[in-house]
This record gives structure tokens, sequence and C-alpha cells, in this order.
């Protein structure tokens, strides 16, 4: 988990970085169209690097603890009925995304075959946009596995504190240390 972790704060750090160049390019082009000019594209080129920063970004908040859960019936079961419900929600999350992860590779693959390109003014190779978005949610995919198993191995050696830290659900009113 830690070598994961520490992963996942570098490419956070790098989306930032990419997301931060992005709207500058945004802010430039519209300061432009105040003087009558404009860059162009940057409509599609911001949506291009959203969508890419959003699948990188979801292993990063998944180890975060970041994503939302409603926890109502976890909150009000035992220790051990927490690592159940914990372990399920993160068996769900691991099989989604590994599903949505399988079902990107044919949109790559079909942009490859065809050499397909943004019906834009830009008219990007669709490919150049695809491969890191799909290498994102494979990214989410792994981590979510991994977590998964780390989790699994310190439920069964009674380690419920630990898997809660990492695969747990924390309220409103909790902090996470």
């Amino acid at each position: 988990m830690t070598g994961l972790r520490k992963w996942n704060r570098w490419i956070a750090i790098l989306t930032g970085a990419i997301l931060l160049v992005c709207a500058g390019i945004v802010l430039l082009d519209i300061v432009l169209r105040r003087m009558g000019s404009s860059l162009g594209g940057t409509d599609e080129i911001s949506g291009y690097v959203m969508a890419i920063a959003t699948s990188w970004g979801m292993g990063f908040t998944l180890l975060e603890l970041g994503h939302v859960r409603i926890d109502i019936l976890r909150g009000r079961a035992g220790q051990i009925g927490r690592a159940v419900f914990d372990l399920f929600a993160m068996s769900v999350l691991a099989g989604t995304v590994t599903l949505i992860a399988v079902k990107c590779l044919p949109v790559l693959s079909r942009s490859l075959a065809n050499s397909s390109r943004a019906n834009t003014p830009l008219e990007t190779p669709l490919a150049w946009v695809q491969l890191p978005w799909l290498a994102g949610w494979i990214w989410f995919a792994l981590v979510a596995w991994a977590t998964l198993v780390a989790a699994l191995k310190l439920v069964l050696k009674g380690r419920f504190q630990h898997a809660e830290a990492a695969i747990g659900a924390f309220g409103e009113e909790e902090t996470r240390t």
C-alpha cells in the first residue's frame, strides 16, 4: 500500500501540473479573445485533459478514501460487519472499474484501426487522447484490486483497524490522520 500511495502521489502531482497548464492555456485564449484573436480548440483540449486527469486521479482518490460511499448500515455494524461492508464495497468497485477498463479497450482499438480523428477543426487523432485515458482506467483497476487484496489479507489476519484505514469509509464528523 505504501508503494501504491507513493506512485499515486506522483501521478496526482503530474496530473495537477497538467491541469494547471491547461488552465493557463484556456486563460490565455480568453485574454486573446478579448483582443480579437484566439488560439482555437481550447474547449476541445480542456475536455480531453479533463477526461485523462479524471481517469488517472481515481486511483489517488481511492487510496485517500476520497470516494463517496453511503455508510448508514456500515456505521451501525461492529468491527467485523464494517470489514464485510468495506470488502464488499471494494469488490464491487474493483469489478466495476475493471469492466470500464475492458469496455474502453475496443474504443481505442477502433480508433487505431480506423485512424479516427475528432470531428472538430483540430482533427485530433483520437488514439492520442484515448490511450492515456485508457491507461488511467487500467491503473485505477490495478490499484483497486491491489487495495482489495491487501485489505482482505489484513481482515483474515484479524487486523480490522488496519483494513479499515485502507478501505474504510469516514463520516463527516470523522477526520483521517
